[in-house]
């Protein structure tokens, strides 16, 4: 494992297996980190990393806000991480790759290829996050924040994150928990701004990160203009819902849709259909 500041942020990442480069967009929502990878329910049949390193240069971090990476306080939007990525690429001086994204992994992948599309080989987007439910539940994790920093201050926000838990595990504990609960000058500058501009922070985020029903990341009219090939492989749950893998199936120009559901799905398939789409356009 290497750490870099890139950005001003630290960023704990992974560089592993030889050939294209194929940088990963973490699942696990707000807890996106390498490990995901490994213990994810979807990913857990077999170590997915060791399989696709067999014919990739895998680059796997901990996405900002989570793990061992840094985080800063500030709006927070898609396009934002999209930027820590490419920022990552840069600092390992690659200038494309192939990307995955996992789960909300999904939806950072696609503002990367609407941001970066010199630097999108191909897209593979797994069990893309949308539906109602996806964004009912989304919103609540930050409504649920704002009311308790409302109630409780930012002081109590930094006692609640101490605690341990991710944002994922406890909305109260806010999207900047883990960083504040280990980084002391952070959590010092955390309680010193301006509680007003905060909860803005959180309401705008919460909005601009949750804003339709459908697959998150990007605008429609974007995604119909990504010329990447693209492979997606469809979840079916109350987090990836059918529907957003054939919106994206729909939109995306140069889309290939394997029409297998979950429990049918097995991570040895998933990293073979990965693997053979790859060598497919190589």
């Amino acid at each position: 494992m290497s750490t870099a500041t890139i950005d001003g942020l630290e960023v704990h990442y992974d560089v592993f297996g030889s050939g294209a480069p194929l940088l990963l967009f973490a699942p696990g929502g707000f807890d996106a980190t390498i490990e995901k990878w490994r213990a994810a329910s979807a990913w857990t049949g077999i170590d997915a990393l060791d399989a696709l390193a067999t014919r990739f240069q895998v680059i796997a971090y901990d996405r900002r806000e989570s793990g061992q990476s840094g985080g800063r306080v500030e709006r927070l939007s898609w396009q934002v991480y999209a930027i820590q990525a490419k920022a990552l690429l840069d600092h390992l001086k690659i200038e494309s790759a192939l990307v995955l994204g996992g789960c909300m992994g999904c939806s950072v992948a696609l503002a990367f290829a609407v941001d970066y599309p010199e630097s999108t080989r191909a897209l593979l987007l797994h069990w893309p996050v949308g539906g109602f439910r996806w964004k009912a539940s989304g919103l609540d994790r930050f409504e649920r924040h704002y009311r308790f920093a409302s109630t409780h201050g930012l002081k109590g926000v930094l006692e609640r994150a101490r605690t341990g838990k991710s944002f994922w595990t406890d909305p109260e504990a806010g999207p900047w928990a883990s960083v504040i609960a280990r980084d002391p000058l952070l959590a010092e500058d955390f309680v010193r701004q301006d509680l007003n501009r905060y909860l803005g922070l959180i309401a705008v985020s919460g909005r601009s990160l949750f804003d339709r029903d459908t697959a998150t990341g990007a605008e429609p009219e974007e995604i119909m203009g990504i010329t990447a090939p693209a492979l997606v492989l469809p979840g079916d749950d109350a987090s990836h819902a059918s529907s957003a893998a054939h919106y994206l199936r729909e939109l995306l120009p140069n889309a290939s849709f394997w029409n297998v559901l979950p429990p049918e799905q097995t991570t040895r398939e998933v990293c073979d259909r990965i693997l053979e789409f790859s060598r497919q356009r190589s």
